[in-house]
This record gives structure tokens, C-alpha cells and sequence, in this order.
């Protein structure tokens, strides 16, 4: 092929070919400061991961404290109801003991029938609420009967008829007494 004809074929084919922009090298500062954006973009977001972690372990240690109280609420209610529905065997037991005749094996029995309660509920922090004699106070006793001026002071508490106990500062059942009058 002639030289000319090669010059034509490159011609024609240097016009038929899509023409490209030349590829420009980016300079090394350019390349850096887009790669200093790159790792500042990835730094934020391991940040905001880090944030989002952070606070989804501080909700789940609450959520765990939360949970341990209720928990430990409902063992002490529980407690608490057990101790209560158990204050009758204990007024039985006293009832029996005051009624047994002295060296029976029944009163013996008894007293220490009477003597594993007292030591079960002194491990359960029960304790009996016993005022008499003291100024009468609703949140602890309830007034079932008067008494008269001559039984004591006016509101002091001159009699009880029914034990009252509280758990670990809780009442769990009001004393029944009688309460002079305030004339």
C-alpha cells in the first residue's frame, strides 16, 4: 500500500473514531485532598456509629436496672403478701399457747411451734407494731373501739386487740385497737 492511501485510512478512521478527551492525571495534591475528604467522610460515619452504639448499650442498661427493680418489687410484694397470709397461724399459735396448761406436751409443742415463727419472720424483717399507750396513728393501727378518760390519755391507744406487724418498714397489717376518746 502507498504511503498516501496509509495517510487517508488513518485519516478516515482517525474520523470515524468517537473522539475521547485525553486522560489528564490528576495532580498529587488534588489526589490527596480527595482522599483527605474520603477518610473525613469515613471518620464521621464511624463516629455517628460509634454514637449510635453507645446509645443503644446506655438504653439496654437501663432497661436492665428497670427490669432488676421490678423484679426485686415484686419478690418483696411477694414476700410481704406470704408474710401476711401467715399472721393468722401466728395468732392461732399465741391463742393455743395462752389456753395449753402449763406443763402439758401440748404447750410445749406450741411454744416451739411459735418460737420457728418468731425466728421465720425475724429473718424476714417482720416486726410487731405494739403502741400502747402511745398517741394514736392511723397509718399503723385501726381504731375498732373508745375508751373511756379513765383508761389513759385522750387519742392514746389504751388497748390492742389484734397484733398489727410491718416487713422492712412496710405495714402489713394494721394493729386493731381501742383508742380513748377526745371529749
Amino acid at each position: 500500500m502507498p504511503a498516501e492511501e496509509m495517510q487517508e485510512t488513518k485519516e478516515t478512521a482517525a474520523q470515524q473514531a468517537p473522539s475521547e478527551e485525553p486522560v489528564v492525571a490528576e495532580s498529587p495534591a488534588e489526589e490527596t485532598q480527595d482522599l483527605s475528604k474520603e477518610l473525613e467522610a469515613a471518620r464521621a460515619q464511624a463516629e455517628e456509629y460509634l454514637n449510635l452504639a453507645q446509645h443503644v448499650q446506655a438504653d439496654f442498661d437501663n432497661f436492665r436496672r428497670r427490669n432488676e427493680s421490678v423484679r426485686a418489687d415484686a419478690y418483696a410484694d411477694g414476700q410481704r403478701n406470704v408474710a401476711g397470709a401467715m399472721l393468722s397461724v401466728l395468732d392461732n399459735l399465741e391463742r393455743a399457747l395462752d389456753s395449753a396448761p402449763e406443763d402439758s406436751p401440748l404447750r410445749s409443742g406450741v411454744e416451739l411451734t411459735l418460737k420457728a415463727m418468731r425466728d421465720t419472720y425475724g429473718k424476714l424483717k417482720v416486726t410487731e407494731i405494739n403502741r400502747l399507750g402511745e398517741k394514736f396513728d392511723p397509718n399503723l393501727e385501726n381504731a375498732v373501739m373508745r375508751g373511756t378518760a379513765e383508761e389513759g390519755e385522750p387519742g392514746t391507744v389504751c388497748q390492742v386487740l389484734q397484733k398489727g406487724y410491718s416487713m422492712n418498714g412496710v405495714v402489713i397489717r394494721h394493729a386493731m385497737v381501742k383508742v380513748v376518746a377526745d371529749d
